[in-house]
């Protein structure tokens, strides 16, 4: 009789031992399931950051040449014209554009001016006074023009008006920077290189092309 319960107690043990043992297997299971739930929630959330840091810079922080035009509303209030001579003299008003409209950031420009020219020869010049054009955005700056031929020299001026068609181009350069979520600053300069043709007889704006 004392043999068979020692039996039962030894057969107990192994038992217990047993239970023991797959109840830590059983944990170290959960516990390495945990882990391996852990590194893939991990993983997402980096790679989900290199999604969200990549778009950013290649959109909100990248930085784009701001657009530096003349506007095409140009109203002629004079325009004297001299074939013979020859010599022209002339009053319009327009429109000087700042667009910023494809950065994140404000752009803040110096002062600058833009000159109008003949073949290469300035008639005429206006100033372009300091400023800030808003993320996203564009200004629009009225502008008198007074233009005259008078430091024309040996040009062709006299058989283009003669033609009744007369060709300006404006040129200009503004320098200044593009601030990206007040963190980040970088200089941008863009150029302003506008043809202008202007009807003689109508003494209208005939076209306008802007590069």
């Amino acid at each position: 009789m004392a043999e068979k319960n020692q039996q039962f107690a030894v057969a107990n043990g192994y038992s217990r031992n047993d239970a023991e043992s797959a109840t830590l297997q059983s944990e170290e299971e959960l516990k390495r399931q945990k882990r391996i739930k852990m590194a893939i929630y991990i993983s997402i959330f980096v790679v989900f950051q290199i999604i969200v840091i990549t778009t950013m810079s290649l959109t909100v922080m990248k930085v784009k040449t701001p657009k530096f035009r003349l506007g095409s509303n140009i109203n002629v209030q004079s325009f004297e014209s001299v074939p013979a001579t020859p010599s022209f003299d002339m009053k319009f008003t327009t429109q000087i554009k700042i667009k910023n409209s494809a950065n994140w950031g404000s752009y803040k420009f110096n002062a600058a001016n833009v000159t109008f020219q003949y073949q290469g020869v300035t008639v005429g010049e206006i100033d372009i006074a300091k400023g800030k054009v808003g993320w996203l955005s564009t200004i629009k700056r009225n502008a008198e023009v007074s233009l005259s031929s008078s430091l024309l020299t040996g040009s062709n001026l006299g058989s283009e008006l003669s033609s009744g068609v007369l060709t300006l181009n404006s040129v200009g350069r503004l320098n200044g920077k593009v601030a990206i979520m007040f963190i980040m600053k970088k200089k941008k300069a863009t150029n302003m290189n506008c043809t202008i043709a202007f009807d003689v007889v109508a003494k209208t704006l005939k076209s306008l092309q802007c590069k």
